[in-house]
């Protein structure tokens, strides 16, 4: 039962992209001690993403997220670039940490007078050396599996500024707001959000009519939902927000 089980919870972390241990637990009459150990042997895998009373699935592995084989999806290229073509010059930028702001920090590498702050060690690495570019980085605690820093310093620091746009990623995009599947990153995020003048989120198709755990904000905090053209005309239009549809080709590459 216990592997048969695990292949079941596999399949509900692919379909919804996250799962509760406890609504696990009591849907299949089991100790959540139990569930935590399907969830952490799944982890141990690399099939799932462990978070705070849950999986979630790795954003390398969302059906949307699928690569061209460098490591690097087509869809978030062009998310990436369109975001950079609509910041524009001489601005300043708050990054997150999601995968999808790796691209918008690459975009921006070509933009003249940006400056970027970030709690993303893989933004930083990318822009480190590019001279174009002010780079501050929110000091704190790295979270391993992300590759960000989190914890009060980054928050208090990210709470200081002042920012033309905070660029967040969203696991989950819905009449109820913004949300993610891991609450360690969200103090960072709110802090930029609260930030910046203009907030803009990226976000794949797959995120709209999705469910994730941690509430980020609210659509009135948001200016712009940027994600590809994968999202039907109709959805975007009943989302209640400004909602970007960038095409993805063979170009995006």
């Amino acid at each position: 039962m216990g592997i048969k089980r695990r292949q079941e919870i596999l399949r509900r972390v692919q379909q919804a992209g996250y799962v509760s241990a406890r609504d696990l637990a009591e849907e299949y009459g089991v100790d959540t001690s139990t569930l935590r150990r399907d969830l952490d042997a799944l982890a141990r895998l690399g099939l799932v993403i462990r978070n705070h009373g849950g999986a979630s699935l790795p954003a390398e592995q969302s059906p949307a997220a699928a690569g061209d084989g460098t490591g690097q999806a087509p869809h978030r290229r062009a998310i990436g670039r369109a975001v950079a073509a609509l910041i524009g010059d001489d601005r300043s930028v708050g990054l997150d940490g999601a995968p999808m702001t790796l691209e918008v920090a690459r975009a921006l590498r070509s933009v003249p007078g940006t400056t970027v702050v970030t709690n993303s060690l893989r933004v930083a690495t990318e822009l480190a050396a590019q001279g174009d570019v002010r780079l501050v980085v929110l000091g704190g605690e790295v979270l391993a599996d992300r590759s960000t820093l989190v914890g009060d310093r980054a928050t208090d620091l990210a709470r200081d500024l002042q920012l033309d746009y905070a660029v967040v990623g969203a696991d989950a995009v819905g009449p109820r707001g913004i949300a993610i599947a891991d609450s360690f990153e969200a103090p960072v995020k709110r802090a930029l959000i609260a930030a910046a003048a203009t907030v803009v989120v990226v976000a794949d198709s797959s995120a709209f009519g999705r469910s994730a755990l941690v509430r980020l904000a609210g659509l009135d905090q948001v200016g712009l939902v940027v994600t590809d053209d994968g999202l039907p005309a109709d959805v975007a239009a009943t989302c209640g927000v400004e909602v970007v549809r960038v095409p993805v080709t063979d170009e995006s590459a």
